[in-house]
């Protein structure tokens, strides 16, 4: 799919936050590594670009630069943070360092009208922003104007409206510039002059009929884990081809309580999608038996998931075509322009890929997706509003939720008690509020007294965040009363666990799993 709007990546950790807010607009973009983006731009020919963040300094020998023909295109450009301290430098100006740094909190004061700013006040009024940066611009570029200012930044948005070239010094993308995403929106739609055309539906008919075209008469098989991309996925194939598509279950005996049931139950007997559910759980228990580091228990996961797939999908036969439930992030960090953390990062999250052995050709219909369009993806095609909207699941299971050695007894105390969990959330209406709220059994037991007699069980941690992209997070502030409701039903009803405490951690970008 041609891109209208392209973000050329400098290896900020929130450039995903860019492209989210573009289509949050109703316009489709991409990001592309900076070293890429002359190829990228002459094979989508962009109405509009825009100039990521990034962690350089444009003063450092070999610091990243956009390509020449990005200010040769014609088309507006938008640079934030290092971006636009890089066109600044490019077209002419000036930047330097060791001045006054801005990070965290500030506030712009509009000293000049300008369409990118539309609708956010009148000159001299003043806006909230996000800062990050240590360099500043100290002369502009011929042609440019000063649209606003910050205390320590003398051109925090400076604008050549005559070739539309726009520089921001602060992160509209990030929540924290509370009508940032007003600016995209002024920048795509009311400066480049794009027609706000992407939508889930119109993704979903023209997403068949591309599966349609790729597979033919074909079958494919689906690694299904119960999450929401690789249900969603399976469920739009399906639609495309019907009973070409054979799901494959793997149970791996870490999953909640009463998930394995649900999954079988919801494509098996709801939309009667071929389906082999594979019950490996004493495969999976066995290896992991002691064994306590996390990385090794993931990749023991890794492994008899990646056997038990392969030994079920040749019970199939012909199957020319393998379904994954890909995301655009993942896409993102196979082409990271910078390297960095993204490796460890999916490390934690997933169980390993499939493997090459297989030679099937990939069917990936949500790798132009993030996770919120794969949800808005799921209510289009119908799937239940519950299983949408839940919260991530990490590939693993409660293996990363159960810190040392695996039993089947701490799975079965972990199972309960985050049931239990749940349904309070619930109960209080707090579900939808939080992005994500799990129970850890940790690997600690502490002495307690449980009426007339002495306890030696565990400790159990909740857990419970708030976040709009899953890159950062903070902890969800629970009433005390809902706390301790929660704490004193898990004590009685969960036999086993004697003491629970609650995570107030805040996470900075990066994994927001316990282990």
């Amino acid at each position: 799919m041609a891109a209208p709007v392209l973000v050329i990546d400098f290896g900020s950790q929130v450039t995903q936050l860019i492209a989210r807010r573009v289509r949050e607009a109703g316009v489709y973009c991409e990001i592309v590594p900076f070293q890429k983006a002359e190829a990228a731009l002459s094979a989508h020919k962009p109405e509009a670009i825009i100039l990521s963040g990034g962690p350089a300094s444009v003063m450092e020998p070999g610091a990243p630069r956009a390509p020449q023909a990005v200010f040769d295109a014609g088309v507006p450009v938008l640079g934030i943070c290092y971006g636009e301290m890089a066109m600044a430098e490019q077209l002419g100006g000036k930047v330097e360092g060791g001045h006054h740094r801005e990070f965290g909190r500030s506030d712009i004061r509009i000293e000049k009208a300008s369409p990118l700013l539309a609708g956010l006040g009148n000159v001299g009024d003043s806006e909230p922003v996000w800062m990050n940066h240590g360099d500043k611009i100290t002369a502009m570029p011929p042609g440019f104007a000063v649209v606003a200012t910050s205390e320590h930044s003398p051109y925090a948005v400076i604008a050549d409206e005559k070739r539309k070239l726009y520089g921001i010094q602060f992160h509209p993308e990030v929540v924290h510039t509370p009508r940032g995403a007003q600016m995209y929106r002024n920048f795509v739609i009311g400066i480049a002059g794009i027609e706000p055309q992407w939508n889930m539906h119109a993704f979903r008919e023209a997403e068949i009929a591309k599966i349609r075209a790729q597979v033919g008469k074909g079958k494919v098989v689906c690694g299904l884990s119960g999450g929401v991309d690789s249900s969603v996925a399976a469920v739009l194939i399906h639609e495309a081809i019907g009973d070409q598509l054979t799901c494959i279950f793997v149970d791996t005996g870490l999953m909640r309580a009463g998930e394995a049931d649900e999954v079988v139950s919801l494509f098996k007997g709801h939309y009667n999608i071929p389906l082999i559910h594979a019950d490996a759980s004493e495969l999976f228990l066995g290896r992991l038996a002691g064994v306590s580091d996390p990385e090794a228990k993931r990749k023991i996961i890794g492994a008899a998931f990646i056997e038990v797939f392969d030994r079920e999908a040749a019970k199939i036969g012909g199957a020319e075509f393998l379904a994954q439930g890909t995301l655009y992030p993942d896409v993102i960090e196979s082409v990271s322009a910078t390297g960095g953390p993204s490796v460890t990062i999916k490390s934690h999250h997933n169980v390993g890929g499939l493997p090459a052995a297989m030679k099937l050709k990939l069917v990936e219909p949500l790798r132009e997706l993030f996770k919120d369009e794969v949800r808005a993806l799921g209510r289009e095609l119908g799937l239940p509003a519950h299983f949408v909207g839940r919260h991530p699941f990490p590939g693993p299971g409660l293996a990363i939720r159960v810190p040392g050695e695996i039993t089947r007894d701490k799975l079965e105390i972990l199972r309960k008690a985050d049931t239990i969990y749940l349904d309070e959330i619930r109960k209080a209406g707090l579900y939808d509020e939080i992005w994500q709220a799990f129970a850890v059994l940790l690997p600690v037991r502490t002495v307690g007294v449980m009426g007339d007699g002495r306890t030696y069980d565990y400790v159990l941690a909740l857990r419970a965040v708030t976040s709009s992209d899953g890159m950062t997070a903070d902890y969800y502030p629970f009433e005390h009363s809902f706390l301790a409701r929660v704490s004193t039903r898990i004590v009685n009803e969960v036999r086993g666990v004697n003491r629970v405490v609650y995570d107030v951690t805040s996470k900075p970008p990066g994994t927001i799993e316990w282990e």
